[in-house]
């Protein structure tokens, strides 16, 4: 079992939440992290899976059969293809208050499950679980080879690069073939295939939904929701431009990024490291990764953008701390990386309280411009925890 960064936070909240909620892609461990996590949890412990037919048959009447096991924490996997239950749930809930009365896994975000999201509000404590961080494996698999292979566990531990692939094909194409149809989504298969595969051109760049549309021969509006869809499934993260009463001409799309390297690097078709270095998108994917990296272990409540003017000042990564502090990160593919003059600009616009160069390797060193240079391994160990 790899540890996960979550595994505490989780607890930690089931000691004062009624509700924990577990959300994530297919297939990133959400079951086995809950599996490990059981015997830790304070009173006796009820899994259902809805993918199963037994479990889902217990659940013909729900309200009998959660009402009988009232003293214990019911543990819902795939809660998204029954969302009828949230209504029953919140009324059990209400019923008997007490921490850890249920945990909701679900590999769907709540704002597409048909659902109103505000049906738990004030009851459920959400988590997301992202495929494996660097963190977490580092003393398993180098960063070129996470990077390289992405999170997902099916693709990551594959024992040669033809299994990791094949995962990877497998897990695109049940995605596209069911998994939203699961949902009560309808979207032409060949359509969103290919909206996949733009979104791997894409990656890095800002979304310009006209231009998508065009693309994909579709309007704009169905764009967009496809968009969301994907956004709502954890295989995208929209980054939105940071906004201040700074009186420039700033741009204002959000940036896209295909959150997990192993997936873009399918899409774009590169398998090993020696094509990856050598292919164009480099610079985009090595960005993306780390942006991906920084998220998923930044302090809680702590706030991302990036910036950029008309006038060619740009930050890769603004990240707001918990505190409010403001942190400049500019991300280079290289261990001696040049610097712009729009990340100095960038920098005078913001007023930023720290400013960072991230690379793949070599020394952490202090410039006498007053930036930070930091390999991402030492940023990720030493540096984000002090912003806490």
């Amino acid at each position: 079992m790899i540890e996960r960064l979550l595994s505490k936070k989780i607890l930690r909240d089931l000691s004062w939440s009624p509700i924990v909620g577990l959300i994530g892609s297919r297939q990133v461990g959400k079951t086995t992290l809950v599996k490990h996590l059981q015997p830790q949890i304070e009173k006796p412990t009820l899994y259902l899976d809805l993918e199963l037919q037994e479990d889902w048959f217990k659940l013909e009447d729900a309200q009998s059969y959660l009402s009988g096991h009232a003293d214990k924490c019911v543990i819902i996997d795939e809660i998204q293809v029954r969302p009828e239950l949230f209504a029953l749930l919140r009324a059990l809930t209400d019923q008997k208050r007490e921490p850890a009365r249920f945990i909701l896994l679900g590999s769907a975000s709540p704002h597409i499950v048909k659902l109103n999201t505000e049906t738990l509000a004030g009851r459920i404590a959400y988590h997301e679980l992202p495929p494996f961080s660097f963190s977490e494996i580092r003393n398993l698999f180098s960063q070129e080879e996470h990077w390289l292979r992405g999170g997902f566990p099916g693709a990551l531990l594959a024992s040669e690069t033809y299994i990791s692939r094949k995962w990877l094909d497998d897990f695109t194409e049940t995605f596209i073939h069911r998994d939203l149809a699961r949902l009560g989504f309808t979207v032409p298969a060949g359509l969103l295939r290919n909206m996949l595969s733009m979104m791997a051109h894409l990656h890095g760049g800002t979304f310009n939904a006209s231009a998508l549309a065009a693309s994909l021969g579709v309007t704009s509006p169905t764009a967009n929701k496809y968009l969301e869809l994907l956004e709502g499934s954890f295989l995208i993260r929209r980054l939105p431009p940071y906004f201040a009463n700074l009186g420039k001409r700033l741009t204002k799309s959000p940036k896209l990024y295909l959150r997990d390297s192993g997936l873009l690097h399918y899409l774009l078709r590169v398998f090993d490291l020696e094509n990856l270095r050598g292919n164009p998108a480099v610079g985009a994917s090595w960005e993306g990764y780390v942006i991906e990296q920084i998220i998923r272990e930044a302090p809680e409540f702590s706030d991302f953008y990036y910036y950029r003017t008309q006038h060619g000042a740009e930050v890769d990564l603004v990240m707001i701390t918990p505190k409010g502090k403001k942190v400049c990160i500019e991300i280079k593919f290289s261990i001696s990386p040049s610097i712009s003059k729009g990340f100095y600009q960038s920098i005078a616009d913001l007023q930023s309280d720290f400013n960072y160069v991230i690379t793949p390797g070599g020394e952490r060193f202090d410039r006498n411009d007053g930036l930070r240079i930091c390999p991402l391994s030492i940023f990720l160990e030493k540096e984000l925890p002090s912003f806490e």
